[in-house]
């Protein structure tokens, strides 16, 4: 089973996000301080870490420079009251994997966890922490999207929208997929988000890079020259 390790010393915020990612067929244990993290991780076992920035008996991005320093390449999803862009930019050129802001959304941080936790597939070439397909390429670490040799910024959202077509290229992506795994919540037949936010990338990545498979979804082609 999958363990997710909760470095939080809030017990009620703790408490929270360990019962909703039990509910999800999760296994979890909570600490409430960076030290017993650290502990934690090192006594192996563990195969995401939620952390909180503002521990106790150390500053959370301390707890991210030793993982890292360390070599461990566990995934991080930071979950903070810290919500300037100068924490969020320090929190991923730190070493985390991902960002949420308090108060945050059970279901939207389910499905950070989700695409966190999910393997890269033998389909897709990868460099390290590089997506690549095509002409595409995403830096899963610092968080930046390149097309050929031009970066393109991409909204938190869409980040996370080209990350599931990167993990999954080929593949048709439903709509209901797409849903759960980037908005984290189900399928409603009168909601168009995915097909805005699909629009969204083809305007900035190029629309020769997403196919439209009618009545279903879409798929990310390689559409280098």
């Amino acid at each position: 089973m999958t363990h997710i390790l909760i470095a939080e010393d809030e017990e009620r915020i703790a408490a929270f996000v360990a019962k909703g990612l039990r509910a999800h067929g999760y296994e979890t244990t909570a600490v409430p301080t960076g030290t017993a993290a650290l502990q934690r991780v090192a006594a192996g076992g563990v195969d995401l870490l939620v952390l909180d920035l503002g521990l106790a008996d150390m500053d959370g991005f301390e707890v991210l420079r030793a993982l890292r320093a360390s070599g461990r390449d566990l995934p991080v999803v930071v979950l903070t009251a810290r919500s300037s862009v100068t924490d969020t930019v320090a929190g991923l050129e730190s070493g985390a994997d991902d960002y949420m802001a308090k108060p945050f959304r059970f279901e939207e941080l389910l499905a950070r966890v989700r695409l966190r936790l999910r393997s890269q597939p033998t389909a897709g070439a990868a460099r390290g922490n590089v997506l690549v397909h095509g002409r595409l390429q995403l830096d899963l670490r610092t968080r930046r999207m390149r097309v050929d040799d031009t970066e393109v910024d991409l909204s938190a959202r869409e980040f996370a929208l080209a990350e599931t077509f990167m993990r999954n290229p080929g593949d048709v992506l439903t709509r209901e997929r797409l849903l759960s795994e980037v908005w984290g919540f189900d399928f409603d037949p009168g909601s168009n988000v995915v097909d805005v936010y699909v629009r969204y990338l083809r305007r900035k990545l190029g629309a020769e890079h997403f196919d439209t498979v009618r009545g279903v979804g879409y798929r990310l082609v390689d559409a280098s020259a």
